[in-house]
C-alpha cells in the first residue's frame, strides 16, 4: 500500500467512521433522511460515487486525482444523477409489484412491503431490480458517459462544466460498443441485477444509501470500462 492509498482510507474513515460510532450523529442522519430524502440522495451520491470514480481513477491510472478530473463537477454530476435514482426506485419498487399484480401475482405488493424474507419476496425485489436496471440503467449509465465526457472536455473546471452541452457531438463520439458489449451487456445482468435485487430487500430508508455505496463498485467498473475503450 502506497502513502496516497493510506490517505485515502483514513480521510474515508475520518468521513464516514463517526456515521456508524456516534450515536448522535445516527440520530441526526436517520432524522434528516426521513424529511429530506432528496437532500440526502444528492449528499450520498455526490460523496459515495464520487469517491467510487476516484478508486476507479487510481486503479486506471495509479493517482486519485489529477489535472482536467474534476472532482467538483462530478460531485455535482453524481448529486443530480443521485436524486434521480431515488425517483427511479420509488417508482419502480411501487409499480413493479402492482405489475406483478396485474399479471396475476396478487400478493406481489404485499410481499415486497413484508418484513419477512422469503423466497417469493425476493422473486418480486428481483423484478423490481429488473425492471429498473432495464429501463432506467441504460439511459442512466449513457448521461452519465456524456457529462463525463464533458467534464474531461473543459479540464474538470466548474466554469467549464457550466457551459453549454453539446449533447449530439458527444454522444456521436461515445464509444458504443464498449457501451453496448461490457457496460450494457455484462455489468447490468450480471452484477446491476443481483446487486439491486438485495438492495430491494434492505428496509425503504436504507435503499439508496445502499445505492450510493454501489456507486463505489461502479467507479471501478467505469475504470474498466475506459481501459477496455482506449484498447478498442
Amino acid at each position: 500500500m502506497k502513502k496516497q492509498d493510506f490517505i485515502f482510507l483514513i480521510g474515508v474513515a475520518v468521513l464516514l467512521l463517526p456515521f456508524f460510532i456516534c450515536p448522535p450523529v445516527t440520530a441526526w442522519y436517520h432524522s434528516f433522511n426521513a424529511t429530506h430524502g432528496m437532500v440526502m440522495s444528492f449528499l450520498k451520491f455526490a460523496i459515495l460515487s464520487t469517491l467510487g470514480e476516484m478508486i476507479g481513477l487510481r486503479i486506471a491510472s495509479g493517482v486519485y486525482n489529477r489535472k482536467g478530473f474534476g472532482i467538483l463537477p462530478r460531485m455535482l454530476v453524481w448529486g443530480v444523477l443521485g436524486m434521480g435514482i431515488n425517483v427511479a426506485m420509488i417508482i419502480f419498487s411501487n409499480g413493479t409489484p402492482v405489475l406483478l399484480q396485474y399479471l396475476g401475482m396478487a400478493d406481489a405488493p404485499a410481499l415486497f412491503q413484508s418484513s419477512a424474507l422469503t423466497w417469493r419476496k425476493v422473486l418480486v425485489a428481483f423484478a423490481v431490480s429488473v425492471s429498473m436496471n432495464t429501463f432506467f440503467a441504460p439511459v442512466f449509465m449513457t448521461l452519465h458517459k456524456i457529462t463525463d465526457t464533458h467534464i474531461l472536455r473543459h479540464g474538470g473546471t466548474l466554469r467549464g462544466f457550466f457551459t453549454p452541452l453539446c449533447m449530439g457531438e458527444i454522444m456521436a463520439g461515445l464509444n458504443w460498443r464498449v457501451l453496448w458489449g461490457f457496460v450494457f451487456k455484462k455489468t447490468i445482468p450480471l452484477f446491476w441485477f443481483p446487486a439491486h435485487t438485495i438492495t430491494f430487500l434492505l428496509p425503504g430508508n436504507m435503499r439508496v444509501l445502499c445505492a450510493a455505496l454501489l456507486g463505489v463498485v461502479l467507479g471501478i467498473l467505469l475504470a474498466v470500462a475506459a481501459r477496455k475503450g482506449e484498447k478498442s
